[in-house]
C-alpha cells in the first residue's frame, strides 16, 4: 500500500480551469498527434463529488508515436505507466502520492474513448445517478483505510451497471 490518501471532496468550480490548462500544455506538445484532449472523470461532472484528480482523455492518431513522447511527459510532471492494466492505453499519473492528474491515452477508434465519454456525459445528464454515485464514492473512501484496490471494488459493481446504460444511452443521443 502507497502512502497515498483517498479522499472524495464536494466539487471544486476550479476543476474546469486546472483541465484548461493542462489541455493546453498537453496539445502544444503532441502538436498533431493528438486528435482530442477531453475533461473526463468525476470532476468533468459538475457538481459532483470527488477524488481531486484530473483525469483527461487523450485520443491520438498513433500510440506507438505516442510512446516517444515519453521524456515529454516527464518534462510535464507525469509518470509514464504504459498500459497499467487496460490494453491499448497509454497511462499517465502526476504529483506523486498526492495525485493531481491522470491521463488516459487511446488510439483513435477504441472503444474505451467513447466508454470514458458515455459515462461523464450519462452522469452529467442524470444528476439523481451522480449524487447516488457520489455518496458511493464517498463510503467508499471512508471504508477503504487508504487502500485503492478496495476504492476501487466498492465502486466497481455501480460503475459496470451504469456504464452500459450510459454506452447505449450515449449511442443514441450522439
Amino acid at each position: 500500500m502507497s502512502n497515498r490518501i483517498i479522499e472524495v471532496v464536494t466539487y471544486n468550480t476550479a476543476w474546469p480551469n486546472l483541465f484548461q490548462l493542462e489541455k493546453e500544455k498537453l496539445s502544444s506538445m503532441l502538436g498533431e498527434l493528438a486528435v482530442k484532449v477531453e475533461h473526463i472523470g468525476s470532476t468533468s461532472v459538475p457538481g459532483l463529488s470527488a477524488k481531486p484528480i484530473i483525469d483527461i482523455l487523450v485520443e491520438v492518431t498513433n500510440v506507438e508515436q505516442l510512446d516517444l513522447k515519453a521524456y515529454s511527459f516527464r518534462r510535464l510532471g507525469y509518470e509514464v505507466k504504459g498500459e497499467n492494466g487496460i490494453v491499448g492505453r497509454r497511462y499517465y499519473q502526476k504529483g506523486g502520492s498526492k495525485r493531481s492528474h491522470h491521463i488516459h491515452a487511446f488510439q483513435s477508434g477504441s472503444k474505451d474513448i467513447s466508454r470514458h465519454l458515455a459515462f461523464k456525459e450519462y452522469l452529467i445528464a442524470h444528476p439523481r445517478v451522480a449524487n447516488m454515485y457520489a455518496l458511493i464514492k464517498q463510503e467508499a473512501a471512508s471504508q477503504c483505510a487508504n487502500d485503492n484496490e478496495l476504492y476501487m471494488a466498492k465502486k466497481n459493481g455501480f460503475i459496470a451497471r451504469y456504464e452500459e446504460l450510459a454506452i447505449k444511452w450515449y449511442d443514441f443521443v450522439i
